[in-house]
């Protein structure tokens, strides 16, 4: 498996997945160039390289996960199985990961050029502005960034997005005062201390999945990388702030984390994965970054948010969270979890036992999708994460006045651009939710007419055989 970003991005180029973007200008283009390339057939990952107005060398890589292909190489699964049992991999792959603790790197790649004191300038660094309407320029859309407790000395290396400000300034925006940076760096506040703090761009994948996963307080995801892995994190000792940081990551900033006593920045706006700018600018903290470590030639990892379907990683972690909920509370013979639009819709297939078997699935799901309006409910020999396959079930199996169900009053988010501004000043997160039983009508589901399309089975068997020809023949990988 892949040991860094580097390696990651030769698996892809031996994939044929990778397109080497030259000359392209931070400001707009390179956001643009990756939206456009996201919606694809293909969905390319992206290097951009001679990035324009900006030293040669420095580099910027993007949709690096956004198919389930390079989704199931980040996660050490076999690139060619089906969507969907790709995700059924990642499952059960889930549920025996061993935490595995990082260990002390022989060398540090990072440390092969470092800017320090007054020779600090962000702007050597080709950070992009990712949509016309942002705040500025996001160095971190994708970055860890790395705190310790001073309580109990716990690593926390989240992915929190970083904003540009000046020559030695960055904000870093938490989004909720309950994630575990903003309690981290209030403990250092209330003391009346700066909080020590590194931005890591450029880790591998595994740190990324890491990075976005909810983990509980005390573990770190350091830990869960290296058990995503298979291999411990490499980790050495930041000169400034002695906190552990990724041996072979691209560039780091180390600095503190102002308290918010002392000095905030105006923040955003930022286009969200909702596909809209959930809120304008609002006051964050200000990182002062003492220092910049980076390799030669170093590659900044970009995973900016998208207009929906576009999504940062191709394979919906959160819905193999369902499926294992809907596995243990009991909901039998669940044949496959997915979601769509950017996890704003979820689709459960099940093999249907008994009347008020979809609602009941339903019902889970929609308690547990976050953020989603749309709960889908479709029989086995539907393909979940196949969207035509679920729209036809939906307009073949679907009577309206029947099997839509609403429940009011569910759970959301400040991001979500449909509830009204007032409202979220309340902070009445909450909206709707349709349940949608598409499954054939238990009470006579084996008179239902029989489809004439293959089975699951039967499409498995038959892509097994002839697969590689098909793609061959299409150029495709």
């Amino acid at each position: 498996m892949y040991q860094d970003l580097r390696e990651f991005i030769t698996l892809v180029d031996k994939l044929g997945a990778l397109r080497r973007i030259v000359d392209a200008d931070p400001k707009f283009e390179i956001g643009g160039i990756t939206e456009i390339a996201a919606a694809l057939p293909e969905c390319p990952a992206l290097l951009f390289e001679r990035i324009k107005g900006f030293a040669p060398g420095f580099r910027i890589f993007t949709n690096a996960t956004t198919t389930p292909q390079r989704a199931a190489v980040a996660l050490g699964i076999d690139p060619n199985l089906r969507p969907l049992d790709a995700l059924k991999q990642w499952m059960k792959k889930r549920l025996t990961l061993t935490p595995l603790p990082p260990v002390a790197a022989r060398s540090a790649p990072f440390l092969e050029n470092s800017i320090r004191s007054s020779n600090v300038d962000l702007a050597k660094l080709p950070s992009p502005h990712w949509h016309r309407k942002d705040g500025g320029p996001f160095i971190g859309s994708g970055s860890l960034v790395v705190m310790r407790d001073p309580e109990d000395g716990w690593i926390n290396a989240s992915i929190y997005r970083v904003q540009v400000h000046g020559r030695t300034k960055v904000t870093i925006q938490f989004d909720h005062p309950g994630r575990h940076g903003a309690i981290i760096a209030k403990k250092y506040w209330e003391k009346g201390q700066s909080c020590p703090v590194a931005v890591v761009n450029g880790e591998d994948p595994a740190l990324f999945v890491a990075g976005f996963e909810y983990l509980p307080t005390g573990q770190s995801e350091y830990d869960f990388a290296g058990a995503i892995r298979g291999a411990p994190i490499e980790v050495a000792p930041g000169p400034l702030t002695n906190l552990p940081l990724p041996a072979r990551a691209e560039i780091i900033l180390e600095g503190e984390l102002l308290p918010s006593s002392q000095e905030m920045l105006p923040e955003g706006p930022f286009g969200e994965f909702t596909g809209y700018y959930a809120s304008d600018k609002r006051p964050c903290p200000v990182m002062d970054v003492k220092a910049i470590h980076f390799r030669n030639d170093p590659i900044l990892l970009g995973s900016p948010p998208m207009k929906p379907p576009r999504f940062h990683f191709g394979l919906p972690l959160r819905a193999a969270t369902l499926w294992s909920n809907l596995d243990a509370v009991g909901v039998t013979d669940v044949v496959g979890v997915w979601q769509h639009v950017a996890q704003l819709m979820t689709v459960v297939a099940i093999r249907q036992r008994y009347a008020g078997h979809a609602k009941r699935a339903g019902l889970i799901a929609a308690a547990n999708s976050y953020m989603a309006r749309l709960i889908v409910v479709v029989d086995e020999d539907v393909d979940p994460a196949n969207i035509g396959e679920v729209l036809w079930a939906i307009a073949t199996r679907c009577e309206p006045a029947e099997q839509i169900d609403i429940v009011r009053d569910a759970w959301s988010s400040a991001l979500d651009p449909r509830i009204p501004a007032d409202k979220k000043l309340a902070e009445a997160t909450s909206h709707s939710k349709a349940i949608i039983d598409a499954c054939c009508p238990f009470a006579w589901k084996d008179k239902f007419p029989s489809t004439s399309s293959l089975t699951q089975d039967e499409a498995r068997l038959i892509e097994s055989k002839w697969g590689a020809a098909l793609k061959a023949q299409h150029g495709t990988i």
